[in-house]
């Protein structure tokens, strides 16, 4: 199986989007990861929702385990601010990583390899056509734990 065949549609964000849509978007569709793309409708980044929540919790919280025990939902509000006009890219983690991309015909074992490397649950899929590329779809690792394990 490859790549083309495991590939599904994945919602992406703009660069350029409003970053609490895209956490809503994050949060609505139940997903792994966050799709990012350049103004140009490429793979810009795949970010972990684990990294994206930690860009939104106090310095303090993340720095004292403690501290952060100590910090009651009244303090959602200040999260919720905290993204309040941002775009995007003004969200990512500051040390950004390019996303993990295969080609079609990827195989089952490269896919999983590049994703257990990169730490991310989501490989984008990209076609070339000459000087175009563009974005075929993405394979989660839900859908590749598939067919490593076999599924329902």
């Amino acid at each position: 199986m490859s790549a083309r065949d495991l590939a599904e549609p994945y919602p992406s964000v703009s660069t350029d989007d409003d970053a609490t849509e895209a956490a809503r978007l994050l949060a609505e569709y139940k997903l792994p990861a966050l799709l990012v793309v350049d103004p140009d409708g490429q793979p810009y980044a795949i970010v972990p929702g684990s990294q994206l929540i930690g860009q939104l919790v106090p310095e303090y919280a993340l720095e004292d385990p403690l501290l952060g025990a100590v910090i009651d939902d009244r303090d959602l509000d200040d999260v919720r601010e905290k993204l309040t006009g941002l775009t995007v890219a003004e969200w990512l983690p500051r040390r950004r990583f390019l996303p993990p991309t295969v080609g079609p015909d990827a195989s089952v074992m490269h896919i999983a390899a590049l994703m257990a490397r990169t730490h991310t649950p989501l490989v984008a899929v990209v076609e070339s056509d000459g000087d175009q590329t563009r974005l075929a779809g993405a394979v989660s690792a839900a859908r590749l734990m598939e067919q490593l394990v076999g599924g329902p």
